[in-house]
């Protein structure tokens, strides 16, 4: 039996990248030493470096003074480094709470003393639609913070909030690479690995050179600048995770790019949705115009018939779709490495359901 992986994070990773991963284990290029073993200071980690830099700047079309740093400690610490590096003039912040992690990321800016003004939320509407930007107040915020794609909520931006002269900050994690931005519109992109982009333990930032460099005495992990100066080599790099997200971005390339993802996103999406809006069992809360590409949340609207759809999905092959603790219900998501053969499993298992369900009641 195939097995569909619909984890939101650590997510499916594609099939090539893993047998590749598994034939560097016992020797990288016949190196005698495991790419676990590797030296960050070897010239075979700084070509693997080199490389997954370079690449990444050419899926992304990433302009030459932005910095691509790499980090570890997740999102949930450049919630924290963001505000102290870029807060530096206002000392304040403006957010739109779309969800959860918008909301994190609120609460660790207000940790390190920056003052975070929430200028619209959904909650009000239990996150199935985005919040909005009617005008943002010149001269009174370092940047916006957004989450482009809200995982455990459903929705993601398809057009950018208008900020003028204020900097745009995104949380990209969970659709990094699988939906098209222009980054000249960003200050700063930070972005996990784990979804899109390979295993846990490596957090991508994306910074324009004039933002960083300004507040001094930063802590050294935490210091874009720094990092920046060092080539993310202050410490020891998170190795492996960077030569998986390497492996990684020469996938994505040789699939066509992130348009070519976010064409094969859409329609996978397209195909789920058209599915449970047409359901008379389920239904997929979030407004239309709102909907994530990546990460499709739905419902039956009885906690019972949810967990049964999780457990039979489970031993159809089907893992991993069980909706957000916070949120409860289902949830498929459709990254990068996910086959469309995976959602149209998934479309008829949850046809299926329905019609046994309904038959039986």
């Amino acid at each position: 039996m195939t097995i569909y992986n619909f984890s939101a994070g650590p997510a499916t990773m594609p099939a090539e990248v893993i047998q590749e991963i598994k034939n560097d284990l016992p020797s990288y290029k016949n190196s005698g030493m495991s790419v676990m073993e590797i030296s960050h200071r070897s010239a075979l980690f700084e070509e693997i470096f080199q490389k997954a830099q370079q690449d990444m700047r050419d899926l992304l079309k990433i302009p030459d003074n932005y910095q691509v740093l790499f980090f570890q400690g997740g999102c949930t610490l450049q919630f924290t480094a963001t505000p102290l590096n870029l807060a530096n003039k206002y000392h304040r912040i403006a957010l739109l709470d779309s969800g959860h992690w918008a909301e994190r990321a609120g609460a660790e800016a207000k940790r390190v003393g920056v003052k975070v003004d929430v200028l619209d939320s959904s909650e009000k509407d239990h996150y199935t639609k985005l919040p909005s930007l009617e005008k943002l107040p010149k001269d009174t915020y370092d940047y916006l913070h957004i989450t482009t794609n809200n995982t455990i909520e459903g929705t993601a931006y398809t057009q950018l909030p208008n900020t003028d002269t204020t900097e745009l900050v995104g949380d990209m994690s969970s659709n990094f690479m699988g939906q098209r931005y222009d980054v000249k519109q960003f200050g700063a992109i930070m972005a996990g690995a784990q979804k899109n982009l390979g295993i846990a333990g490596l957090t991508i930032v994306i910074v324009r050179d004039d933002l960083i460099g300004k507040v001094p005495n930063l802590p050294s992990m935490l210091d874009y600048q720094l990092f920046a100066k060092k080539e993310s080599m202050f410490n020891t790099p998170p190795v492996f995770a960077i030569y998986a997200a390497g492996l990684v971005l020469q996938w994505l390339k040789n699939q066509g790019g992130i348009d070519e993802m976010e064409h094969r996103n859409r329609q996978k999406s397209a195909l789920l949705y058209d599915f449970l809006d047409n359901s008379k069992l389920f239904e997929a809360p979030v407004i239309k115009k709102d909907r994530s590409l990546t990460n499709v949340v739905f419902v039956t609207g009885n906690p019972e018939i949810d967990q049964q759809v999780v457990s039979q999905a489970a031993e159809s092959g089907l893992v991993n779709i069980k909706g957000h603790r916070l949120v409860g219900g289902m949830r498929a998501s459709l990254y990068n490495a996910m086959p469309y053969e995976g959602v149209e499993h998934l479309v008829d298992f949850l046809k299926n359901f329905e019609k046994n369900y309904r038959g039986k009641h």
